[in-house]
């Protein structure tokens, strides 16, 4: 074998296959692509334009923000939107403290009880509760028609908290113990020296708290009775699947196929916005913690 010869998974792939390569990306960038434009078209363009190309647009001939401008003029949509942000808000805040501090806690290696308690969270990751449970505890609670309902039963993700747990473990003890020697308490230490390390993990494990939060909706329709306090997710769900009433209702001059997809806009748009600057943190918290957990 030639010293310049590679494996067949690290050699530089003849013209032939970056071509293939190349055209196959295009083709899944277009897949993905080609929706979210008509989505985003077809909410901007004339309500007469829609109605006379059967609902949908491509290349709309003249912008119109009509269909915007009317359901965000403090409608249902708009006081939906207010839920989900402030539940995304509260949530992720909640889950990021609950979640640090009991990776922490289950990442120092002298924790009293820490493997029990470990082996607890893992089967709950193993065999998760259903629907019913869940159900019987906001019951007990008392938190039907209460935004709490939303935040409470999912305040910790076990895969996030096996993420971060391995993350903290990834960094080095010595650190721990010099601070330790010093005189730093447990708290400190968190404080001063762990999380500072840890902004990858921390970001990108809020990142997929808030993208929960955001997008819960299945829940809201099981545990809200006063539909006022929906978040945008379950009144997403209304105008698409069903909610052709809803639409006309929000829509006055516009057409209800531009409310639906300006509703999909909005719903969509904070998340797209939010996850371009913490993609560079993926790579970095997510394999790190995964690889050490």
């Amino acid at each position: 074998m030639s010293k310049h010869a590679y494996p067949a998974w690290a050699g530089r792939p003849t013209l032939g296959v970056r071509i293939a390569k190349g055209i196959a990306l295009a083709v899944i960038v277009s897949l993905v692509l080609f929706p979210m434009w008509a989505v985003v078209a077809t909410s901007l363009a004339d309500p007469q334009e829609i109605i006379n190309n059967g609902g949908w647009v491509i290349w709309p001939e003249r912008l119109s923000v009509q269909a915007y401008s009317e359901i965000l003029d403090g409608g249902i949509v708009t006081r939906a939107l207010l839920v989900s942000a402030g539940i995304t808000t509260a949530g992720t805040a909640l889950s990021l403290v609950c979640t640090i501090g009991l990776a922490y806690a289950l990442s120092r290696p002298r924790l009293y009880g820490g493997k029990p308690i470990l082996l607890l969270v893992l089967f709950t990751f193993l065999f998760p509760p259903g629907m019913v449970p869940l159900f019987l505890v906001v019951s007990e609670l008392g938190l039907f028609d209460q935004y709490a309902a939303l935040v409470l039963p999912f305040l910790i993700n076990v895969f996030n908290l096996v993420v971060m747990r391995g993350f903290f473990q990834s960094i080095p003890e010595e650190l721990l113990e010099a601070a330790r020697l010093d005189g730093a308490g447990e708290f400190a230490m968190l404080r001063r020296i762990v999380l500072p390390l840890s902004k990858a993990v921390v970001a990108v494990v809020g990142l997929f708290y808030a993208v929960a939060y955001w997008n819960r909706f299945f829940e809201a329709i099981i545990y809200f009775n006063d539909q006022t306090k929906w978040p945008i997710g379950t009144v997403l769900r209304q105008y698409v699947t069903g909610g052709a009433a809803l639409a006309e209702g929000e829509a006055g001059a516009s057409s209800p196929q531009s409310v639906q997809m300006a509703v999909v806009v909005l719903a969509t748009l904070p998340i797209v916005c939010v996850y371009p600057f913490l993609q560079r943190y993926f790579a970095k918290g997510v394999l790190t913690g995964a690889l050490k957990a």
